[in-house]
């Protein structure tokens, strides 16, 4: 057991076993044969590996209840082998702790998801179309796409990877078999939304073979944000041009970036293709394709683990430090990160 946390703690630090051993004080051959389970680490030993790792020293010796199986990552650039190693760590230990916070107070299920045949890009529109009637969403705007999900029993985690990283959906061995959608926790708001809804695209569409399904989960994800019959209502149904307030203030309604109302006005026939290749170039030419101008939207938080560790708390189901292992950090920090969203709130359970 111990071993295999070792393992993953030492994949999600980015470490080699070499530069473990070094950090701890002791030998790569010792460090091999922990994770392979050829030998325990006593007491001293353990401690200094979880400094070195900068975990603690109840991860190490946490029992391993899922492992990770399927993956897809949503990449501007291709992840070196180490990275993805690292984010897959990062990624079961977030899920671990979300199973077992759920466990608490419930079973854990198989969230209830439609799974839709794709024989074309196209299609997608009807894949989405099909989601949200699934999760009866109506046709206006998602106000918050991660409590959506998390309200269905997804489990949504925001984590610290690599710049080249925008998103990434893994799912669990076994049965129940449990998808976790991950997502860069320092990405604006619409670029975040987009990359969730593109994840979820994977998850709910079987494209035939043939079918392009990055395509496809892109346009499954502008049809989830923005349905066809929302977009004419907006854009109305033939456009010569398209302002840019105007695609701003949609932005801000709608949590869909400027650029991606852009091409949902090219996908559903609003605009010409030579239109969205002029805006194209507007964008470039002011640099709006680094960074739209005018406000942000801020990202999402995922907020379920946290509401489900809290009341366990306060019910006197578990301790502060078991609530601390649940969170992924002390309470001390916890409260510093929430203080930093919400202000001068008192976290503490008893007031």
């Amino acid at each position: 057991m111990i071993g295999e946390r070792l393992k993953v703690a030492r994949h999600r630090a980015g470490l080699s076993t070499r530069a473990l051993a070094g950090k701890a004080g002791v030998s790569a051959m010792a460090v091999s044969k922990y994770e392979r389970g050829l030998d325990v680490p006593g007491s001293d030993v353990l401690i200094r590996l979880a400094r070195a790792l900068d975990v603690k020293v109840e991860f190490l010796l946490r029992r391993v209840n899922l492992q990770l199986a399927a993956s897809s990552f949503r990449c501007r650039q291709a992840l070196p082998a180490k990275q993805r190693r690292a984010l897959l760590a990062e990624v079961q230990d977030f899920a671990e702790r979300y199973v077992q916070a759920v466990e608490l107070f419930d079973r854990v299920s198989e969230p209830v998801l439609p799974s839709v045949p794709v024989k074309t890009v196209e299609e997608a529109e009807a894949a989405a179309g099909r989601m949200r009637r699934t999760w009866t969403l109506g046709e206006g705007p998602i106000d918050n796409l991660t409590a959506v999900l998390e309200a269905n029993g997804l489990m949504v985690g925001p984590v610290t990877g690599d710049l080249r990283f925008d998103a990434a959906l893994v799912r669990t061995e076994g049965k129940p078999s449990l998808p976790v959608v991950v997502v860069r926790q320092d990405l604006p708001g619409d670029r975040q939304r987009f990359s969730i809804a593109h994840e979820l695209g994977h998850l709910v569409m079987r494209p035939a073979p043939g079918v392009n399904e990055e395509k496809a989960a892109h346009r499954f994800a502008a049809a989830l944000l923005v349905p066809a019959a929302a977009a004419r209502t907006e854009l109305g149904k033939r456009r010569a041009e398209l302002a840019p307030l105007e695609l701003h203030l949609l932005k801000h309604k709608y949590g869909l970036s400027m650029m991606g109302w852009v091409m949902r006005a090219q996908d559903l026939g609003i605009i010409t293709t030579a239109t969205a290749e002029r805006l194209h170039r507007v964008f470039r030419s002011r640099g709006w394709h680094r960074q739209e101008p005018g406000d942000q939207i801020e990202p999402e938080r995922p907020e379920r683990l946290k509401l489900l560790v809290l009341r366990a708390l306060a019910e006197d189901l578990i301790s502060e430090s078991r609530a601390a292992e649940l969170l992924g950090s002390s309470l001390a920090e916890f409260s510093r990160q929430e203080r930093e969203v919400h202000g001068e709130v008192p976290v503490a359970v008893c007031c």
